[in-house]
C-alpha cells in the first residue's frame, strides 16, 4: 500500500466489511488477506490516519492489489467509538472528543503516556511524581481523577479500594495501544457513575489485525530503563492472540517544598517550629496548665503552639528513589463466525511511585489484576471483567513521620514528649532571672529552647530511626504505623445493542451494566472489623437513540440512562444533540448539546473506618453526624469552658455530586489543509462532595457538654474517657458552583514535511456568587496553551516539538491550599525509520530546558527526562 506519491504505508488497516476480519500493512505497506469469495463479492475497508477512508469491492482474488491513498489533511475520514458507544466520524460526534492515534502516540516524549495528553486543548494533567499522573477536563483537576474515568476497551482502570486512576502506571504497555479517545465534560448518560467531567478510553490492538512482534528499548536521563515487548499471532483464521509486558524504572524526583502550609499556626522560621509543606510528622503542641504527661509549663507558653521538627520527604524515603512499573498480559480471540468474537484476557500490573492526597504516600508494589470475557459482534456485546486491587508495601508518609515521633525516647516518654518537655525546661531556664548574665528575651529563649529540643530527636543518620522508619512502614495499625492494607474487588457485567430502524437513517443503541465492589482492609482502612468483605452495587441501564435528516446532513441524538445505587437515591442522566453538517463533503460541523451526569461518592467515601488516635476518619452512608465545629459563623475559635452554642454542626447523609452542562462547537475544515476544533461550555454543579472535621461521637449523636470537656481534657484520644472524637468525614455542600469555558484549536497542513498548531484553553469559575472562603477544588488555569509542530522530512525522520504553557492558579487539594506558579515545558521526539530492518531509531526529551515545573500543591519539580531508544516492528 503506498500514497499517490509512491510513498509506502505502515500500518493501514484493512477490513471485510462487516467482519471482524482484518490485518495492517507491515513497515513497507505490504499486507495478505484471506477473504472467501464462496458467497460473492467481497468488500475491503482500507483506512489511515491522515488519508481518506477507501473501499474497494473485489470480485475475485487479487494477489497484486495496489492501493494508492489519497491524503485527507482535515481528518475527514476519522472515526471514534467512545462519544456514542458506537463508530461515528469525529466530525460529527455530538460532543467534544479528541482522539490520539497509535502513530501520534509514539511521538510523546513524556515517561507516563497521560502526562503527554496536555498537549490537547481543554486537557489539563496534573503529576504528583514521574509515573503517578491525574488527568482532567473542564477544570475541578484534583490528584486522583476522580471526575474522569479511565478505560481500557471499556475495563475501569480504577483501584477499587480507592476509586483512584493511576495514571497508566499499572495499566497496558504503549505498544498495545491503537489510539486513545478523551470525552471532555459529562458522559454520565452513556458511561453512568463518575463520567461528571469525562471519559479516557484506551483502544487495543487486535491480534488478528496488528500482527508481529514488536520491540520498544529506552534508555537515559534519571537512570531511565523502558522495555517493552508485544507478540500477536494468527494460529489459524479463527484462533488468534496475543502477549504483552514491559517493564520501567527510573529514579523519581522528590517533593522539596519547606514554605508552611496554610493552616501552619506559626510562620516560616518561627523559633517555635511550624508545619512545613513537605515534612511530615511535625506534631503540635498547645501548652497549657493542663500539660499530659503532666508537669509545670511556663506561663509565658500558655496558648503558644510547638511542633516537633518532623521529617522530610528524603529521609523517610531514603534510598527507595525508585519509580517502578511492571505490567504483563496476554489475550486469546476466536472468531465464533465473521461477525462474532470472543476474547478472553488476564492481565497484572504492578508500580512503585508516589501519590498525593490527605497526604503524601509511597505507593509501592501496589497494583491490579484485571480478568476479561467479550463477545462481541459489530452491534452489540457482552462484556465481564473483574478488577482485583492491592496495596503491595505501600505507606502514607505523614503517618510514619507521627510513628516515629510518637515511639518512646528513652524513660516513659515518646521522642515528641520528650520535645515538649525539653522545650519547656529550656525556655525556663533561659527566662530564669538567676541565670548567669540575665534571663534571654522571650525569642531568644524561644531559640535556645527549640535548639535543646531538637537535639533529643533522632537524626535520619541514627541506626534507631532505620529501626523505627521499618517498623512503622510494616505496621498496619494507623495508630502506630504508616502501612496502607486494602485487597477489594470490582466486578462488572455490561451488554449492549444497536439496532437500525425503518430505512436505517434512525439508530437506536441500548444496554445495561451490573457491577459490584467487594471491599477488604482488615479493619485498617474500611468498616470490615469483623474479617466480612463489605459490598456494595450500583447498576444502570441507558439508551441512545440517533437520526439524521435533510440528506444526512442534519444529526439529532437523544440519550439517557437511569442508575440505581444500595446507598443512594436513583440517578436519571440526559443528553440531548443536535449536529449540523454543512459542504459537499460535510467538512463543517455545527454542534450543540445539554447533558446532566453525576458522580457516586468514593468507597472511602462511604465506608471509610481508620483510627489515627489523635483523630478518626469515618465513612459517611449511615444517619450522618451531629457535633462541633471548632470555629463559628464568626470565625472565633472555640475554648475551654465555653458556651457550645454557634458551634453546632449537622452533617446529613452523602448524596450523589451532580452537574448540567450547556455546550456548543465546531469541528471542520476551513480549507483543504487548515483544521480547526472549537467549543464553549457552561456548566452548573450541585452538592460538591468534600470533609468536613468536628467533634462528635462516632455513633453520630451530638456530645454532652461534659463529654467535650472531658474528651478536651484528654485530646479526644481516649474513649474510655469520652466518647467525643474529632471526626474527618465526607460531605456534601449544598452551594451552587457555575464555572465556563472555552477551547480553540487549529491545524496547518503545510506539507508532509511540515505541520504546524497550536491550541487555546480557557476555563473559569465563578467567584461571584460563592461565600467567602469557600473551597471548590477547581485547580484549573485560567488560560492554557500549547504550540506544535511535526512532520516526516529526508523521507523517513519524523519530528515532533511541543511548547506547553501554563497559567499560575490557586489550588485547594485535600493536602493544602496554596498557589502553583506559572510553568512551561517544551518537548521533542525524532524518530528515524528504516523499513528494510523494520526498526525506528528513537530520541526524544521532555521538559527539554529543565524549567520549574510544580503541577499540585506540596508535589515535586518535575524536570527534564531524556532518551535514545529503538522500536522494531516485524510483521
Amino acid at each position: 500500500m503506498q500514497t499517490i506519491a509512491g510513498e509506502s504505508l505502515p500500518g493501514a488497516t484493512i477490513f471485510i466489511k462487516g467482519t471482524f476480519i482484518g490485518t495492517a500493512t507491515n513497515q513497507v505497506g505490504q499486507f495478505a488477506l484471506n477473504a472467501s469469495f464462496a458467497a460473492g463479492a467481497v468488500e475491503l475497508v482500507v483506512s489511515y490516519l491522515g488519508y481518506e477512508t477507501q473501499v474497494i469491492k473485489l470480485s475475485e482474488p487479487d494477489l497484486a492489489l495496489d492501493i494508492r491513498m489519497v491524503p485527507s489533511a482535515a481528518l475527514l475520514s476519522e472515526t471514534v467509538v467512545s462519544a456514542s458507544r458506537v463508530e461515528e466520524n469525529i466530525l460529527r460526534a455530538p460532543v467534544t472528543v479528541d482522539k490520539v492515534s497509535g502513530r501520534q502516540l509514539e511521538r510523546i516524549s513524556t515517561p507516563e503516556i497521560l502526562a503527554g495528553l496536555g498537549t490537547l486543548p481543554g486537557v489539563d494533567v496534573n503529576s504528583a511524581s514521574m509515573l503517578f499522573t491525574s488527568i482532567s477536563t473542564r477544570g475541578f483537576n484534583t490528584a486522583k481523577s476522580e471526575r474522569v474515568i479511565q478505560l481500557v476497551d471499556y475495563m475501569d482502570t480504577a483501584l477499587p479500594s480507592l476509586n483512584l486512576s493511576p495514571g497508566n502506571l499499572v495499566g497496558i504497555p504503549e505498544l498495545d495501544m491503537e489510539s486513545i479517545e478523551i470525552i471532555h465534560g459529562p458522559a454520565s448518560a452513556l458511561y453512568g457513575s463518575n463520567a461528571l467531567s469525562g471519559v479516557v478510553l484506551f483502544n487495543t490492538k487486535d491480534p488478528f489485525v496488528y500482527e508481529g512482534l514488536s520491540v520498544r528499548l529506552r534508555g537515559g536521563e534519571r537512570n531511565l530503563l523502558d522495555g517493552q515487548v508485544r507478540y500477536a499471532k494468527k494460529l489459524n483464521e479463527r484462533f488468534a492472540f496475543k502477549l504483552n509486558a514491559s517493564a520501567f524504572k527510573a529514579k523519581d524526583w522528590i517533593a522539596k517544598n519547606y514554605e508552611p502550609v496554610s493552616y501552619s499556626i506559626n510562620p516560616l522560621g518561627s523559633p517555635l517550629g511550624y508545619d512545613a509543606v513537605n515534612r511530615y510528622g511535625e506534631l503540635p503542641n498547645t501548652y497549657s496548665p493542663f500539660q499530659d504527661p503532666g508537669y509545670t509549663v511556663n506561663p509565658e507558653l500558655y496558648g503558644q503552639t510547638v511542633y516537633t521538627p518532623g521529617y522530610t520527604e528524603q529521609e523517610l524515603i531514603a534510598d527507595d528513589e525508585q519509580t517502578r512499573s511492571y505490567r504483563v498480559q496476554g489475550a486469546v480471540s476466536y472468531l465464533v463466525n465473521n461477525d462474532l468474537k470472543l476474547t478472553v484476557e488476564a492481565k497484572r500490573g504492578v508500580g512503585t511511585s508516589t501519590y498525593q492526597n490527605l497526604s503524601r504516600f509511597r505507593m509501592k508494589g501496589f497494583g491490579t489484576n484485571q480478568y476479561r470475557a467479550e463477545l462481541k459482534s459489530t452491534n452489540s456485546f457482552i462484556r465481564i471483567y473483574s478488577t482485583e486491587d492491592f496495596s503491595g508495601n505501600s505507606y502514607e508518609m505523614d503517618q510514619l513521620g507521627y510513628a516515629i515521633a510518637n515511639s518512646p525516647g528513652g524513660g516513659n516518654l515518646s521522642y515528641a514528649q520528650q520535645y515538649f518537655f525539653t522545650y519547656n525546661q529550656a525556655y525556663t531556664a533561659a527566662r530564669d532571672p538567676r541565670r548567669p548574665g540575665g534571663p534571654l528575651s522571650m525569642a531568644s529563649a524561644q531559640a535556645a529552647a527549640q535548639a535543646a529540643a531538637n537535639s533529643t530527636q533522632l537524626k535520619p543518620t541514627d541506626s534507631q530511626f532505620t529501626t523505627l522508619r521499618n517498623q512503622g512502614i510494616n505496621n498496619d495499625k494507623l495508630s502506630q504505623g504508616a502501612r496502607l492494607n486494602f485487597n477489594s474487588f470490582l466486578n462488572d457485567v455490561s451488554a449492549q445493542h444497536s439496532f437500525k430502524l425503518g430505512q436505517g437513517s434512525t439508530n437506536l443503541t441500548v444496554g445495561g451494566a451490573y457491577r459490584q465492589f467487594r471491599l477488604g482492609s482488615g479493619g485498617k482502612l474500611f468498616a470490615d472489623t469483623d474479617d466480612q468483605r463489605i459490598v456494595n452495587y450500583e447498576y444502570g441501564g441507558y439508551g441512545q437513540l440517533t437520526r439524521t435528516l435533510v440528506d444526512d446532513h442534519l444529526k439529532l441524538s437523544l440519550a439517557g440512562r437511569l442508575d440505581n445505587f444500595m446507598n443512594f437515591s436513583p440517578s436519571f442522566s440526559p443528553r440531548a444533540a443536535v449536529v449540523y453538517s454543512l459542504g459537499k463533503n460535510m467538512q463543517h460541523n455545527f454542534r450543540a448539546s445539554y447533558s446532566k451526569a453525576f458522580r457516586s461518592p468514593t468507597q472511602l467515601d462511604q465506608y471509610l473506618h481508620a483510627d489515627a488516635a489523635s483523630g478518626i476518619l469515618l465513612g459517611n452512608v449511615g444517619n450522618g453526624f451531629k457535633g462541633y465545629g471548632q470555629i463559628n459563623k464568626d470565625g472565633e475559635y472555640y475554648t475551654l469552658g465555653a458556651p457550645l452554642e454557634g458551634f453546632e454542626v449537622t452533617i446529613e447523609k452523602l448524596r450523589l455530586e451532580r452537574v448540567g452542562t450547556f455546550e456548543i462547537g465546531y469541528k471542520g475544515a476551513i480549507s483543504s489543509d487548515v483544521y480547526v476544533d472549537a467549543s464553549y461550555f457552561s456548566s452548573r454543579y450541585d452538592d460538591f462532595i468534600g470533609g468536613i472535621s468536628f467533634i462528635g461521637n462516632v455513633d453520630g449523636t451530638r456530645p454532652t457538654y461534659q463529654q467535650v470537656v472531658d474528651g478536651y481534657l484528654s485530646g479526644f484520644t481516649d474513649p474510655s474517657v469520652s466518647p467525643a472524637r474529632f471526626i474527618y468525614t465526607a460531605t456534601n455542600n449544598s452551594q451552587e458552583v457555575h464555572t465556563q469555558g472555552a477551547t480553540i484549536g487549529l491545524t496547518y497542513y503545510m506539507s508532509k514535511a511540515v505541520n504546524i498548531g497550536g491550541n487555546y484553553s480557557l476555563n473559569v469559575l465563578n467567584k461571584s456568587s460563592l461565600p467567602k472562603g469557600f473551597i471548590t477544588y477547581f485547580n484549573t488555569p485560567k488560560h492554557k496553551f500549547n504550540l506544535l509542530a511535526n512532520g516526516t522530512v529526508l523521507r523517513n525522520l519524523t519530528y515532533s516539538v511541543n511548547y506547553r504553557w501554563v497559567e499560575g492558579h490557586e489550588q485547594e487539594m485535600p493536602f493544602d491550599i496554596g498557589r502553583v506558579s506559572t510553568y512551561s515545558t517544551t518537548d521533542v521526539y525524532l524518530g528515524y525509520a528504516v523499513p528494510n530492518l523494520s526498526t525506528t531509531f528513537q530520541a526524544g526529551v521532555s521538559n527539554m530546558f529543565n524549567g520549574n515545573n510544580v503541577q499540585i500543591i506540596a508535589g515535586p519539580q518535575i524536570g527534564r527526562v531524556a532518551y535514545l531508544g529503538i522500536l522494531l516492528n516485524v510483521k
